[in-house]
């Protein structure tokens, strides 16, 4: 298949999540991406919580798919000989090393362009340049708490509350290759290369900018009406942590289904839409309140907002949570199973739509990986295995013009 990035050349200089998910993507997509990594033992995810003693972890095989791995040894003089040659070569170096890490190596900016105008080098950082943090080491969670996430994430007699989806990290990487493809079109203009990054605050601050705006309203207001504490409890002068509420205007909750008792996911999420109020009502065998005035408009339910998720939830109490997104969807109300990840890796329409995927594996066998969240009507990319350390070391060798001499002379010296 002629993938759309084919031709793209990228040097991976990245490691564990928010670098290599973002390179990952664009491997989908058809670029070459050669994943340069320590020898003898490589990305540091290759060991993380491992299932199978002695095989790559999951967690490396899930970030890592369709990339060819080079290992190379950057401190030795033939190592960064051989990097040189590679940056010439190619269209974009990706790294999340920490600050001045490539200046030490003896890669600055001015180094790379020199040997390469054309080339783009994308960095994920923690904070942006010039922030007062910019030499502070971030993770995940970190970037959770400085962007603005765990702070209204909650409910509001808890503790701040980080979120197991990759908001620092994966969604970081989201960002970094829309950069680099920004970047690459900007070249076919310019016929230059550029420096671009993402910071990991600023990733998860662009996925709170609803909590933003809600601060504004809160500062102008002193309250804001969709949040639980509306009208009965009280605000500060900070936005909330506000439970499972909607958070877009629409009144929204977990609501227990049969079976809650045994089954940590027997919920669903269910929302309240204006225009879905009469739908509701007569789903829920309650036409009285359709034109009741103490319901019949959003600020008018507001003030009973809990007594309505406690009526639906009773409504519930017989029905699995499938058996009621299966009524509820009839009469075109926003709602959801709460899925466990059990339930997801079985899910056929998952399967089906590539979104989840089994890939064979040279030494762990078949696992189970995510596949593009991003659907084309004439593309779908196939998903491939992660490489093994070093896998494809005399194929990039080779493809600089190295001879198997060479090759065999460049791994008894530990360069490669």
């Amino acid at each position: 298949m002629n993938l759309p990035l084919n031709g793209i050349k990228i040097i991976d200089f990245t490691h564990v999540q928010a670098g290599p998910a973002c390179t990952q993507l664009l491997a989908w997509f058809g670029a070459d991406v050669i994943k340069v990594e320590r020898p003898g033992s490589g990305d540091v995810t290759r060991t993380q919580l491992r299932d199978i003693p002695d095989v790559d972890a999951l967690y490396f095989t899930m970030l890592n798919s369709n990339k060819r791995s080079l290992t190379l040894d950057t401190k030795k003089p033939e190592g960064k000989k051989i990097l040189e040659q590679l940056i010439r070569e190619s269209d974009v170096l990706v790294e999340n090393f920490g600050p001045g890490a490539l200046d030490r190596m003896g890669f600055s900016w001015e180094r790379i362009n020199e040997l390469n105008p054309k080339m783009i080098v994308a960095s994920v950082k923690g904070f942006s340049d010039g922030h007062h943090y910019e030499d502070l080491k971030v993770y995940e969670n970190v970037a959770q708490c400085a962007g603005g996430a765990a702070s209204t994430t909650g409910f509001w007699d808890g503790p701040p509350t980080v979120s197991a989806a990759a908001l620092g990290d994966s969604n970081t990487g989201m960002h970094l290759a829309i950069g680099i493809l920004t970047a690459l079109i900007g070249r076919d203009k310019t016929g230059k290369g550029q420096k671009v990054a993402v910071s990991m605050q600023d990733a998860v601050l662009n996925l709170c900018r609803v909590k933003l705006r809600d601060q504004q309203r809160l500062d102008r207001l002193g309250f804001l009406e969709e949040y639980p504490q509306y009208p009965h409890g009280s605000f500060s002068d900070v936005v909330p942590r506000g439970g499972n509420a909607g958070g877009g205007g629409q009144p929204g909750w977990v609501l227990k289904c049969k079976g809650w008792e045994t089954d940590p996911n027997a919920y669903i999420y269910f929302t309240i839409q204006g225009h879905a109020w009469e739908p509701i009502c007569k789903a829920l065998g309650k036409p009285e309140w359709i034109d009741d005035p103490n319901y019949s408009t959003a600020k008018a339910r507001q003030p009973h907002i809990f007594d309505i998720f406690k009526t639906i939830e009773d409504w519930l109490a017989d029905k699995t949570k499938y058996e009621a997104v299966d009524i509820l969807r009839k009469f075109d109300i926003p709602c959801s199973p709460v899925l466990s990840m059990k339930e997801i890796a079985a899910d056929p329409s998952l399967r089906a739509s590539g979104s989840i995927t089994e890939v064979p594996h040279k030494e762990r066998g078949t696992y189970l990986t995510v596949g593009s969240p991003i659907k084309f009507s004439d593309l779908k990319p196939a998903i491939t295995g992660s490489p093994l350390l070093g896998e494809h070391s005399d194929e990039v060798l080779a493809g600089l013009g190295y001879g198997p001499d060479d090759i065999k002379r460049l791994r008894e010296s530990q360069v490669i």
